[in-house]
């Protein structure tokens, strides 16, 4: 039962976040490409690369991992709403910014998840 109430906990927390966050990027940027969106997608594949590599390498509780990777990050990210933007993109006749968002979403996704890898592994080098 615990496992299940973090799990919620966390979504309810990544849920949140990402409305929070997807609101404050609207602010500054246009509304027809989906930047808050875009973002918040390569900050969750920043963020699950890091903590991966940080559970891995350290010896943390079940609870905190499905807390945050399956809980916080799993409500966070919204690859369910990237493909729902895109596809409009696309059925609006938005050809150019439905390419540039599949493109920028996945290729630097791929990148951030690498980036954060890397940096859990230097920042541990660094406080050992």
């Amino acid at each position: 039962m615990l496992k299940i109430g973090l799990i919620l906990f966390g979504g309810g927390l990544g849920t949140l976040a990402r409305y929070v966050m997807s609101k404050r990027i609207y602010i500054f940027v246009n509304e027809i490409f989906p930047w808050g969106t875009l973002v918040i997608n390569l900050c969750g594949s920043f963020l699950i690369g890091f903590f991966y590599e940080i559970f891995d390498i350290n010896i943390v509780s079940v609870e905190i991992r499905n807390f945050i990777m399956i809980g916080f990050l799993g409500a966070f990210t919204t690859f369910s709403t990237f493909t729902l933007e895109s596809f409009n993109l696309f059925r609006e006749g938005e050809y150019k910014f439905f390419v540039t968002n599949i493109l920028l979403s996945n290729i630097l996704g791929i990148i951030c998840v690498f980036f954060g890898f890397y940096s859990a592994k230097f920042f541990f080098r660094v406080i050992k």
